[in-house]
């Protein structure tokens, strides 16, 4: 039975390796050590972790990937082998989850596969952009400016990321504060001059009746609005993942109200272009990249419109000529796209298209920030508001009675 060894050896010229090999004992690791070259200075057989991982502790990120790639590409173009590439980026990485993932794509190396095909079996931290890429800097012989491409799509991808979320980010701390602030004076105000008012007898008004019944509800059936919530994110969650719920939400999300449509819009399209121009730049087959940037796209109306492209392109028409008719390419893309094609610029083109809409994604989100900040504040003084006229209604009627 086979067992995993943790081991540390250098080679001639001294330069020190670290890692990990699967073998039957320490011998058969310090016999495939020495048939590499290496003289081994310790083996010891690794023992199995006692600390609990949780689901968001195991994932790899944006950025540590942008690291990895960056000094991949360096080492390779250095002269450096993959395989020893790869025993130096797993010795000095500091993600936990990532350094995992290198052991098995170098073992996977080891064995006699091409990077690009032990990359793919780890799709959740190397997609199909950047295994293609990879496959194609492999094909060309030049591994290491396609990894550079990568890291620089890497880094684009995440800066457009970034700035989605901080547009998020405003209004989902103001709602959340917002149904705290509710649920205390629901849960803890309402009861007191629900008291009072009981007290003095008489018909309450309509809305205060329906605020201290919201109020008795919270207070009773707690546990159904814990249930409620939890169990509608858990079915969204799970609605989001369908096909059918996966292509009504993006659908909706291009129509959403306030400026929220259109930013959806130029993120995927931003990402589209970005991700189609490094494609081609690495010399990736022309319908294998439309294959790629339609499911790499985030959006399942460019997914379709790609397609569509793909069809034309077998067929011997251009890419153009689809995108001019799809609802989410504006004409300008079209156009650009076009002139790509007949000057046989097309990364150029696109990477223009890219920046352009990038810079557009940042403009929006600040545009929207500025629209979001005063409706906010409007949401949240109304449903005080509404909280405080109802508590306060019945005190008038009863003080206009005794006057």
């Amino acid at each position: 039975m086979s067992s995993t060894f943790v081991f540390k050896a250098i080679d001639l010229v001294g330069v020190q390796s670290k890692g990990e090999l699967e073998a039957e004992s320490k011998q058969a690791v310090n016999d495939q050590l020495k048939a590499r070259g290496l003289i081994v200075l310790d083996i010891a057989e690794k023992r199995g972790s006692k600390e609990i991982k949780l689901p968001w502790s195991n994932r790899v990120k944006a950025g540590d990937l942008t690291i990895m790639t960056r000094q991949l590409s360096t080492m390779v173009s250095s002269g450096m082998t993959i395989l020893r590439a790869l025993y130096v980026l797993e010795a000095q990485t500091e993600s936990d989850a990532l350094k995992e993932t290198l052991v098995n794509v170098r073992k996977d190396v080891e064995a006699g596969l091409p990077l690009s095909d032990a990359l793919e079996r780890h799709p959740k931290v190397f997609d199909p952009l950047f295994v293609a890429m990879v496959r194609a800097g492999e094909t060309g012989g030049v591994l290491d400016s396609a990894l550079l491409r990568v890291a620089d799509q890497l880094e684009k991808a995440e800066a457009l990321r970034r700035q989605v979320k901080s547009a998020m980010t405003y209004p989902t701390v103001i709602i959340t504060f917002a149904m705290a602030v509710v649920l205390a004076l629901v849960t803890f105000l309402v009861p007191v001059f629900a008291g009072v008012f009981k007290e003095f007898g008489g018909e309450l008004p309509l809305i205060t009746r329906v605020t201290v019944g919201a109020s008795n509800f919270v207070k009773g059936y707690w546990y159904l609005l814990i249930l409620g919530t939890v169990g509608g994110i858990f079915g969204f969650k799970k609605f989001k993942k369908t096909p059918r719920g996966r292509e009504l939400l993006q659908r909706m999300w291009l129509k959403a109200p306030m400026k929220i449509g259109d930013i959806v819009q130029k993120v995927a399209l931003a990402r589209w272009s970005r991700t189609f121009s490094a494609l081609i730049t690495a010399g990736v087959p022309l319908l294998a990249a439309l294959d790629i940037v339609g499911k790499t796209a985030g959006n399942v109306v460019v997914e379709q419109a790609m397609e569509k492209v793909t069809e034309s392109v077998k067929s011997g028409g251009t890419i153009a000529g689809p995108l001019k008719e799809s609802p989410v390419f504006p004409s300008m893309v079209g156009h650009m796209v076009g002139v790509g094609e007949e000057t046989g610029a097309m990364d150029a083109m696109l990477s223009k298209i890219a920046d352009f809409y990038e810079d557009q994604v940042a403009a929006a989100v600040k545009s929207l920030t500025a629209i979001i900040e005063p409706i906010m504040i409007i949401v949240v003084g109304a449903i005080v508001g509404f909280i405080v006229i109802a508590m306060y209604m019945p005190m008038f009627s009863l003080y206009d009675q005794i006057k």
